[in-house]
């Protein structure tokens, strides 16, 4: 009889159903978490009460209408020429802040692209390198 010990075995840890667990878990974690963003610099915006002013004085506002008509502050021009414009904005600009102005171009989206070319050549003209366009949201809320 062969009496000699055997050594015991060792008990064996398969560890690849661990690592698949593990990996359901992190899968899970990653696609149920919301990650926030913070955003460097915390700041505070002012807040104001007033009401928006109606008119700035230093603005000129230019509105084109669809048929290719012109206001300038609201006043109609007698006329569609680029030399007409030209004296509504210089008188515009001496009753205002001269040429500190800023010219703002309100076009109807219909409006003929000539007659916003000829509302930035009187600006030119005149004097006024300073032009904006004016805008609305989808909504046309504003």
């Amino acid at each position: 009889m062969n009496f000699r010990h055997r050594r015991p075995e060792e008990p064996e840890i398969n560890l690849i159903p661990f690592i698949d667990v593990l990996l359901v878990v992190l899968i899970f974690l990653m696609l149920s978490t919301t990650y926030s963003k913070y955003s460097e610099l915390q700041i505070t915006l002012p807040v104001a009460d007033a009401e928006r002013l109606k008119e700035r004085p230093g603005e000129i506002l230019v509105s084109v209408s669809a048929e290719g008509r012109y206001l300038v502050n609201r006043q109609p021009i007698e006329g569609r020429s680029v030399e007409l414009l030209t004296a509504a904005l210089q008188a515009a600009a001496a009753a205002g802040s001269g040429e500190q102005s800023v010219v703002i171009v309100s076009a109807d989206a219909l409006a003929a692209h000539q007659s916003v070319i000829n509302v930035l050549d009187a600006a030119r003209r005149a004097a006024l390198p300073r032009l904006t366009f004016a805008t609305q949201v989808n909504g046309g809320n504003r």
